[in-house]
């Protein structure tokens, strides 16, 4: 059966500049489903977050289901985008000290985890670096390595001072400054979910730049199809998932970047370099229940390459799943969704 796919429009940035920030990521397909069985349905579109974004509901409280929703995207947008001057993170980064909000306070918690989970690679605190490079204001240019090492030492998450229970937060040194945008999408998908809990939703999808969250199953019972985007070409896709409730988030090289004097830069920093990862890897599909932790970790396996990646899950497989899109077109899926990933590659499945 022939597959439709559904791409969400999206714009050269998103919101913030971390890691993956400006991911279109994967992207939902759906045969053709039967609604009988539900009471309505509701969708609407937004651009929030630097891309376009659709929220799905099915069920008798779908409507009111979506515009919650939509409502919650607007403000965590207001809240976390460093590109708003009167955002919560922008001042935070302004001022050196801020107490957060709930929903700061609970990212930056689960940045510093990260953090720490994977040994650097994911870093809330590479935003200087960002900015030397010019992603968050497309005036690209190459640092200098001089230049480059000065403020990599502004870029370790260990010099944030956190506190929990006030979630009070400041910085160590002078010129640190972080952005959450690696993660906000995750998360907000993941409160979108909390939202059709609230409101007895049967079944949804949102698609939040690429981002892809199911809401348990389709109508007709059967899982949702979730398609992989190739990374050499944004209207095709290299794999199809079988998933409900589960956060689908890819990250790669090719989302943003420039080109001077005949090579390429692309957007996402190893944070021991300050350069492009150089890890031999084209995308990283992260699939889990957790769509903050999804969102992260698209990231920073791509930072790690191959190996590393697959040594790391083996040590999370119980909180994520992935598919592993090599330099030289080799393919690697992890078991716990080898059974419900089909691709036209042929793939390894790592154990």
């Amino acid at each position: 059966m022939k597959r439709k796919i559904l791409y969400a429009l999206i714009l050269a940035a998103a919101l913030g500049t971390a890691a993956c920030a400006t991911d279109e990521h994967s992207s939902a397909t759906e045969n053709s489903q039967n609604t009988d069985n539900v009471s309505s349905e509701a969708t609407q579109d937004v651009f929030a977050m630097d891309t376009y974004m659709t929220v799905t509901a099915y069920g008798k409280n779908a409507t009111a289901a979506v515009d919650d929703a939509i409502a919650e995207i607007k403000r965590l947008d207001a809240l976390l985008s460093t590109g708003d001057e009167n955002s919560e993170i922008a001042q935070l980064n302004v001022n050196k000290s801020a107490v957060l909000s709930e929903d700061g306070g609970y990212l930056v918690e689960r940045a510093i985890e990260l953090y720490d989970m994977t040994d650097g690679a994911f870093d809330i605190a590479i935003y200087p670096v960002m900015q030397e490079w010019g992603f968050p204001t497309k005036d690209f240019k190459v640092p200098e390595d001089a230049t480059l090492k000065e403020l990599l030492t502004l870029a370790d998450v260990s010099d944030i001072n956190y506190d929990s229970q006030t979630r009070e937060i400041s910085f160590v040194k002078d010129g640190m400054e972080i952005d959450l945008g690696g993660i906000a999408k995750g998360y907000t998908s993941s409160r979108i979910m909390q939202i059709f809990d609230e409101y007895d939703i049967e079944s949804g999808l949102v698609n939040l730049g690429g981002n892809v969250q199911t809401y348990h199953t389709k109508t007709d019972g059967t899982k949702w199809r979730v398609a992989v985007q190739s990374p050499e070409d944004d209207s095709d896709y290299i794999g199809v998932l079988d998933v409900s409730d589960k956060a689908v988030i890819t990250s790669g090289g090719y989302e943003r970047y420039f080109e001077q004097d005949g090579k390429i830069y692309h957007h996402i920093i190893d944070p021991a370099t300050g350069y492009p990862a150089d890890s031999g890897l084209k995308s990283v599909t992260i699939i889990s229940d957790d769509g903050t932790l999804a969102d992260g970790l698209s990231t920073s396996l791509f930072v790690m390459g191959k190996d590393k990646a697959a040594e790391f899950w083996k040590a999370h497989s119980d909180e994520f799943d992935f598919v592993l899109l090599t330099d030289d077109d080799k393919m690697y899926v992890s078991e716990g969704i080898a059974d419900d990933y089909t691709s036209d590659y042929n793939y390894e499945v790592i154990q």
